[in-house]
């Protein structure tokens, strides 16, 4: 996503998708292993990204959305990127990025960037299944790999790329009380852009990443 035209953190909340935490039953490294290995009916959201996103060739990337395994429960490991980038910056986002050529599949473009971002090396990642593809207003088509992470791991950042690296809590994220409704205007007849932004002390988890949270919450809990 291109640098917004607008500070995200400024747009009024509209309301919260309200619904309940999902139980912490569900939430265990266990649980949500046993899900992805599930086939079970669910519907997924489609973000206003998509629907705006303009009618180009989409170009492919994946993300790695790494669930930690940590005595006190399941968090989620997050980025903050450099303020001075292109795309997203400044924004949270999961370690991933454009698939290359000599990546075998989605799956390998997830492991291959988080390498190269945060220095997660893969012997500490499995891999338990996918997220419907989010499409980015800027043409990307981008797969969520979600994967069980296993402590200790030592993490490095790319100081070009990622700004911190830090975690929340799943069971704080796997709650509709949690997932903000705002929406904007845009500029130049731009319409109004609606997105959901989920604050977690002082990060600003919004756009893509919130996105691709809510679908995960969708999924965990059908």
């Amino acid at each position: 996503m291109l640098k917004p035209v607008f500070d995200p953190t400024l747009m009024p909340v509209e309301g919260l998708a309200g619904e309940a935490p999902l139980a912490p039953e569900l939430l265990g490294a266990a649980a949500v292993r046993a899900r992805f290995a599930r086939t079970l009916p669910w519907d997924p959201e489609t973000s206003d990204e998509a629907l705006a996103a303009p009618m180009l060739r989409l170009r492919r990337a994946a993300v790695l959305v790494p669930l930690v395994e940590r005595p006190e429960g399941l968090t989620v490991l997050l980025t903050r990127r450099t303020d001075h980038l292109a795309s997203h910056a400044g924004q949270i986002s999961f370690p991933g990025g454009r698939a290359e050529e000599l990546d075998s599949s989605p799956i390998e473009t997830a492991l291959r960037e988080a390498e190269e971002e945060i220095g997660l090396h893969r012997r500490h990642v499995e891999i338990i299944g996918v997220l419907p593809e989010h499409v980015t207003i800027s043409a990307y088509r981008v797969t969520p790999v979600v994967a069980l992470v296993q402590p200790p791991f030592a993490l490095s950042a790319d100081p070009g790329e990622v700004a911190e690296i830090f975690e929340v809590p799943l069971a704080f994220l796997m709650s509709g009380a949690h997932h903000e409704r705002r929406s904007v205007a845009l500029p130049d007849g731009g319409g109004t852009r609606r997105f959901y932004a989920m604050p977690y002390k002082e990060y600003f988890i919004w756009g893509a990443t919130a996105a691709m949270l809510r679908n995960l919450y969708h999924f965990l809990r059908a």
